[in-house]
């Protein structure tokens, strides 16, 4: 393979960065109206099923249509995808922020995520075909597994912050501006031939596609709709029981797809399985802290939503620091026991918060146990995403990230209704945030376990970063 010469580097490390900021932005969309949503129901005159929509309507969208856009992504290109993504996320923004009816803001939410689902896989490709060498992109993408919960990181402080001094709606310039910046990154710096050959296209499985993304979205709706409603409600049994039996049915047809949207093989590589899980379960903790911790400062400390931002500044920070070191930890340790050192780490994070209490101070009752938790985490997303993309060939870049990207949305979403579950099994409602903690933190152990007995066999594939890792 050719290196890259000096010269272009620069050019390279540029179109990286502004890649990682569109996938920042991505994550950014989704929590950027949390610490809002009640000013934005007052605003629109909505009651709480309604404000569910409006708080879902991105993410349903997102992750539902995520193994689409991988898909489309192999057929036509990653520049083409990438370009269409940013055009309907960007419009998409814009309607959002003029929108002044919740049906309409419901409806510029769920084409945001449209645009977002094409884009999120896109880049990956296209990050691929800037990366060629596996080596070169391994080390990419050990750093690209942080950008994202950063975004996330980013987003739920700044929400805080102009939902305290100006109106929610400047939120969206977020968004719009990272498109615009993204599209002329597109024309300027990203190759253009990049669309694979006709002969390696797939077919785009069109019932395939529409089986898992109404499956994957209903399901999550019903995990959603979990939080506010009870389980016995039809709200949340009735989309659960649908989108299962969706699911159901698209693993069926796909085992006799000729173009199958997931080939079976694809997810049971044991590389790929531990990183899938080591994504899922640091977004849902990531998830879970920014959900209850919040909950608990203002509701049950009665912190102001500026004072709530201002507690995540060392999460933040940490989430910054981790992210500029993961490439370099990724390379000396290899990924997977990155991804494995950060669970139980984690681990450790989420048993500290699990002594959560009324009484408790932030700085020696917390504080330890945000840090010890977005270390392990930001370790978990480095290795996992090299883990989840290696020795992934050019023309199924698009189906890994989807593949990638479905994974860290839908760790939220399950992993928090499934927490919050458990939490109410609990007397009080902060021993029920201590008793999520602790059972998040046995999941993590658990995961830990079963990350080295999938792997252990195969000693040869985890080399580190850098020494010779060839694509198949």
């Amino acid at each position: 393979m050719q290196t890259r010469t000096n010269d272009t580097k620069p050019n390279f490390k540029l179109a990286f960065t502004l890649l990682a900021v569109v996938q920042a932005t991505l994550i950014f969309t989704i929590v950027m109206i949390g610490i809002p949503l009640p000013t934005i129901g007052v605003a629109f005159g909505i009651n709480e099923a309604d404000l569910l929509l409006v708080s879902t309507a991105y993410g349903l969208s997102f992750s539902g249509l995520l193994l689409f856009g991988g898909r489309l992504t192999d057929k036509f290109g990653g520049r083409v995808l990438l370009i269409i993504g940013l055009c309907v996320f960007g419009l998409a923004s814009v309607g959002a922020a003029l929108s002044f009816h919740f049906s309409g803001m419901v409806m510029m939410r769920f084409l945001q995520g449209a645009g977002a689902a094409m884009t999120a896989p896109a880049a990956i490709a296209v990050l691929r075909s800037l990366f060629p060498q596996p080596d070169d992109f391994s080390r990419a993408m050990a750093t690209w597994g942080g950008v994202s919960v950063l975004g996330g990181g980013v987003g739920f402080l700044a929400s805080g912050v102009v939902t305290t001094w100006v109106s929610w709606r400047w939120m969206f310039i977020v968004p719009v501006l990272v498109s615009l910046i993204g599209l002329a990154a597109v024309a300027w710096l990203l190759p253009k031939g990049d669309k694979p050959m006709m002969s390696n296209q797939p077919g785009l499985d069109p019932l395939g596609a529409l089986l898992a993304t109404l499956g994957i979205a209903l399901c999550s709706y019903g995990l959603i709709a979990s939080g506010d409603f009870a389980w016995s409600s039809p709200r949340v049994y009735g989309p659960l029981c649908v989108g299962i039996s969706l699911l159901s049915i698209f693993l069926l047809v796909e085992r006799h797809a000729k173009a199958p949207l997931l080939p079976p093989g694809f997810v049971r590589e044991p590389n790929r399985i531990v990183g899938l899980i080591g994504i899922l379960l640091a977004s849902a903790s990531m998830g879970l802290v920014t959900f209850l911790l919040s909950l608990f400062l203002q509701v049950q400390q009665n912190w102001t939503p500026l004072e709530t931002a201002g507690a995540f500044i060392p999460y933040t920070l940490t989430l910054l620091l981790m992210n500029r070191a993961a490439g370099g930890i990724v390379s000396r340790l290899g990924p997977l026991k990155v991804t494995i050192l950060g669970l139980l780490i984690g681990s450790i994070g989420l048993a500290l918060l699990s002594g959560i209490h009324l009484q408790v101070t932030y700085i020696s009752g917390l504080l330890p146990g945000i840090v010890a938790l977005t270390i392990g985490t930001s370790m978990m997303f480095a290795g996992s995403a090299v883990l989840s993309t290696m020795n992934v060939p050019q023309q199924q870049a698009g189906l890994a990230g989807g593949v990638m990207n479905t994974a860290m949305e839908l760790g939220p979403t399950f992993g928090l209704a499934s927490l919050m579950a458990v939490a109410g099994f609990a007397p009080s409602v902060v021993s029920g945030y201590s008793l999520a903690f602790g059972t998040a933190a046995g999941v993590y152990l658990f995961a830990a376990g079963l990350a080295w007995f999938l792997t252990c066999h195969k000693p040869h594939q985890m080399e580190t970063v850098g020494a010779g890792n060839t694509e198949s």
